[in-house]
């Protein structure tokens, strides 16, 4: 079987084909097309796997960037809800404080008040057996007076004549 670059070299109408290196035209026309193409991928290959390389490490770069960013915003909150909590556990002591020292002051209020409704109530039990002796001291001296003015009135009504009235009426005009 004859080979092609035979079959191709009788096609030429037995025409001298040129040939360097031994190399058919052919053939040189193919090694320049890989050359070309050799040279289309490597420059292109490359620049290919390099850009889809760039492009992913300028994703990769703004993921760690927003990443970052965040990061920070998450630690500022953080920051933010402690000082909060701090915060807020202070007001809370201070409001414990507060409402112990109000409790004391409420308990001191009412122990004072006490002691004086104590001390109102039993003047006032003082003031009303004062009163009430009074009344009877005034009682009895009333009915003292009474029973001396009958016991006198019987005495001098038993004893005494007209003529001591009489007398009597005068010592009492010359004493006013």
């Amino acid at each position: 079987m004859p080979d092609i670059l035979t079959i191709l070299a009788s096609a030429d109408d037995g025409k001298a084909v040129p040939a360097a290196f031994g190399v058919q035209d052919y053939q040189w026309v193919s090694l320049a097309m890989l050359v070309l193409i050799g040279v289309f991928l490597w420059k292109k290959v490359p620049g290919l796997i390099t850009g889809g390389l760039d492009s992913k490490i300028a994703e990769i770069k703004q993921q760690l960037d927003e990443a970052k960013n965040l990061r920070a915003e998450a630690e500022t909150l953080r920051d933010e809800y402690a000082s909060k909590i701090t915060t807020a556990e202070q007001d809370a002591e201070k409001m414990i404080e507060g409402a112990q020292r109000e409790a004391v002051a409420i308990l001191d209020k009412a122990k004072s008040d006490g002691e004086a409704m104590v001390k109102r109530r039993k003047q006032m039990a003082e003031e009303k057996i004062a009163s009430a002796e009074r009344d009877a001291v005034r009682d009895v001296r009333n009915r003292a007076a009474s029973a001396a003015a009958i016991a006198a009135g019987d005495i001098i009504a038993n004893k005494h004549d007209a003529e001591a009235d009489g007398k009597l009426a005068d010592e009492v005009i010359a004493g006013i």
